[in-house]
């Protein structure tokens, strides 16, 4: 009976010894509203499998993707790098950060304006691929996590840094921590200043200016919502809900030129983690686990097109994302539709016109 005894001593040991260890998150509690599931506009189709797929094993997590005018495509990867793909096909590195290059967007003058998690607002020459950072931080703040970016019809550049308190690689402790560290940021290079427009965002992701630049959207990933930032007019400077109650995680979002908006969806909600948001202590436990052992990202390929007033037009998916999965963004250019992903090797490109309901 003594090796019972032993045991039982050990267990309890580990046990009280993991339950001790301090918690490297401060969690609030948040009760999400009942997951709407995928139906109408959004019901499961398999759309996405009908994607070209560009740069297949030579790229590594593009998270973000942009096309220049001469048609090649860049992509920022896991590893510090900006790829650009050729239109024969050709892969080759074209920039290194440093850093871990996210939101990425095209300015006036040709420059590749990039959010880089870890090394602020870059602006990069392409004849050279000399880099420039404009931003490091606002109000005396030091950007965390610079997560999306896009440039408005006036030159302004408008971006996001996702969290104040974690950095790329402690994501999921944001997530778990559920509180508004993000916020909405604009560059003015002119004067080279950066101004705040929101604060207490809830893990601040994607940002797209509208076709007419009267206001920008900014995505609250972990609060299964998109807010409508008003640019001019008589509600300039305020904020209200877009859309809400996503049934996914809202990433990159982008305009297009016919007004509407092309909202990517990493991973559906998982239920695990909408049981567990209104327990605080629960998720400081869980924050406590290795990541081998935190809830599991479900493989789905999902993007959803918006009209200007929050309406959900159409979807575009790969259910169980053997095809395309974890898809960070979506950028339309000309008439076709570019995708980047968090975890694939790939980067997809859709014609519009094999989108039957547009």
């Amino acid at each position: 009976m003594r090796w019972i005894y032993a045991l039982c001593v050990v267990v309890f040991l580990v046990i009280g010894g993991f339950l001790l260890t301090p918690s490297p998150v401060d969690s609030h509690a948040w009760t999400p509203p009942p997951a709407p599931g995928l139906n109408g506009a959004a019901a499961p189709n398999q759309i996405l499998r009908l994607s070209e797929l560009l740069g297949v094993g030579q790229v590594e997590g593009p998270e973000d993707v942009d096309v220049d005018s001469a048609g090649r495509v860049y992509g920022g990867t896991q590893d510090g790098r900006i790829v650009r793909v050729w239109p024969d096909g050709r892969v080759e590195t074209w920039a290194r950060t440093g850093g871990r290059p996210l939101g990425m967007e095209f300015d006036r003058n040709g420059n590749l304006i990039v959010a880089d998690a870890y090394k602020g607002l870059l602006s990069i020459d392409p004849p050279s691929g000399n880099i420039r950072t404009l931003s490091t931080e606002a109000e005396g703040l030091p950007f965390r996590f610079t997560d999306d970016v896009d440039i408005g019809p006036d030159g302004m550049i408008y971006f996001t840094d996702a969290s104040s308190r974690f950095n790329q690689s402690q994501y999921r402790l944001d997530l778990l921590e559920m509180q508004p560290h993000g916020r909405l940021l604009r560059y003015n290079p002119a004067t080279r200043k950066t101004d705040v427009l929101l604060r207490n965002l809830h893990f601040a992701n994607g940002v797209a200016v509208s076709k007419d630049g009267s206001f920008l959207l900014v995505n609250e990933t972990w609060k299964y919502r998109v807010l409508r930032y008003w640019l001019t007019g008589r509600n300039a400077g305020t904020a209200e809900v877009f859309i809400d109650n996503l049934p996914g995680f809202p990433d990159g979002v982008s305009a297009d030129s016919q007004g509407r908006f092309w909202l990517a969806l990493p991973s559906p909600r998982n239920r695990f983690i909408d049981w567990i948001n209104p327990y605080p202590w629960l998720k400081e436990q869980v924050a406590k686990l290795p990541d081998s052992l935190q809830p599991p990202v479900e493989r789905y390929g999902l993007v959803l097109a918006l009209d200007e007033d929050g309406k959900i037009l159409t979807s575009l998916q790969d259910p169980g994302g053997r095809y395309l999965t974890e898809i960070t963004s979506v950028e339309p250019h000309l008439d076709r539709l570019y995708f980047g992903t968090l975890h694939n090797n790939r980067i997809g490109r859709l014609p519009m016109e094999a989108i039957p309901a547009l």
